[in-house]
């Protein structure tokens, strides 16, 4: 484990994603502090500019604070990150794991179940589940999860396939070890590493729908979210610029952090971009 976050850190690139996905933790985590009055209360006059007297960031077309916004929003956008990025894991390691190992028909029938949820557009099916079933964190949630575990359950199943004829896992089947001893405690451990760094980008992929959503007008109304707060502003956006800029220089962060972090993962347990690296 030292080894590893010795490799981790060695890159730049990681060592300063990981300095982002901090900093934004830390800012979620501090929020209710940092800024007490809440995101949706009226703080001041609207429209006030940034670095204007009591608000670092200028207020909104309600007289609300942008920097009290932005602090709370990214509670919202890293809970919906992690939690559907889990939820889509679970889910694509489920069925890739069942479709991997037992091959025939069931690879078949789960294969298929998987070419039909990526042949439908990943952003309009998550559009259309999150009006189906109202808009709230749940169902924001729900309706990533669903768009997002295909990949997922492509790549389990492909790590499936090279790691089933292992001589560990024969000698396991010879011993008489149930399937779901092999699945769960023989193989699925040697399949994780690629799992954990696309489950990682899927976090920030995450982040980005929910902006998207936010921005339709289709993010839960009881919770302030980036993608809220640009989409109020498009109206106004040349009498007050920073109501879009701010929450949008946020998600780019945010989603640029992860990113690097992902990266710096991938380079870790692929070989060849280790030592495409150290060149």
């Amino acid at each position: 484990m030292n080894g590893f976050w010795w490799h981790f850190f060695k890159q730049p690139s990681a060592a300063l994603g990981t300095a982002g996905v901090l900093l934004v933790l830390a800012v979620a985590l501090l929020a209710p502090w940092i800024a007490p009055a809440g995101p949706w209360e009226i703080v001041g006059t609207p429209f006030q500019p940034p670095l204007s007297k009591g608000h670092l960031l200028g207020t909104d077309l309600l007289g609300r604070d942008i920097l009290a916004g932005i602090l709370h929003g990214a509670r919202v956008s890293l809970l919906v990150g992690l939690v559907s990025a889990a939820a889509a894991a679970l889910i694509g390691i489920l069925l890739g794991s069942i479709a991997g190992y037992y091959g025939g028909i069931a690879d078949d029938v789960l294969m298929r179940l998987t070419e039909f949820f990526q042949v439908i557009p990943g952003f309009v099916f998550a559009v259309v589940l999150v009006a189906v079933f109202r808009p709230s964190i749940g169902s924001i949630v729900l309706a990533i999860a669903i768009v997002s575990w295909p990949p997922v359950a492509r790549l389990v199943r492909s790590e499936f396939l090279s790691l089933r004829a292992r001589e560990f896992v024969e000698a396991a089947t010879v011993l008489g070890v149930r399937d779901r001893n092999i699945i769960f405690g023989e193989i699925l451990p040697n399949a994780l590493s690629p799992v954990l760094a696309m489950a990682t980008l899927m976090v920030a992929s995450a982040i980005l729908l929910e902006s998207a959503l936010g921005f339709l007008g289709l993010g839960d109304p009881n919770k302030m979210s980036w993608g809220y707060m640009i989409g109020v502003s498009r109206t106004v956006i040349r009498l007050a610029w920073w109501m879009s800029v701010f929450p949008g220089i946020a998600i780019v962060l945010t989603v640029l952090s992860i990113n690097l972090v992902g990266e710096g993962i991938g380079v870790i347990w692929n070989p060849r971009l280790q030592r495409r690296g150290e060149e």
